[in-house]
């Protein structure tokens, strides 16, 4: 009986999964040191690849206080920025990413609806 259950659970959380069709997901989050909302961010992007992505993506967490030059490449202009690099084409979402529908649109995991 527990193997069954196991298995359905196992069933349920690869459905929540989006299939995609890239070999790997790169994303940076840019932020300005460890405030609140960076740290927010960075939870929230993290939960969201470990349910969406299985294991295909990379994060880079570039904090500009130190090295502030590093935000000029992808014209950061507000914090926290988080920035898909992979797939093309890069996306850029600012805030704390707590709302997850709006990440998952704007990362082109989930339709418009």
């Amino acid at each position: 009986m527990k193997a069954n259950k196991v298995n359905s659970d196992n069933k349920n959380k690869k459905e929540k999964r989006v299939e995609t069709a890239y070999d790997m997901w790169v994303l940076r989050l840019y932020v300005a040191g460890q405030t609140p909302k960076a740290i927010t961010a960075y939870t929230n992007l993290k939960k969201i690849c470990e349910e969406k992505l299985d294991g295909k993506y990379t994060i880079e967490v570039i904090d500009l206080l130190k090295n502030p030059q590093l935000g000029a490449d992808d014209q950061i202009f507000a914090l926290p920025t988080l920035v898909r690099k992979l797939p093309v084409p890069v996306r850029k979402i600012i805030g704390d990413l707590s709302n997850t529908e709006r990440v998952l649109v704007g990362l082109d995991l989930l339709p418009v609806s």
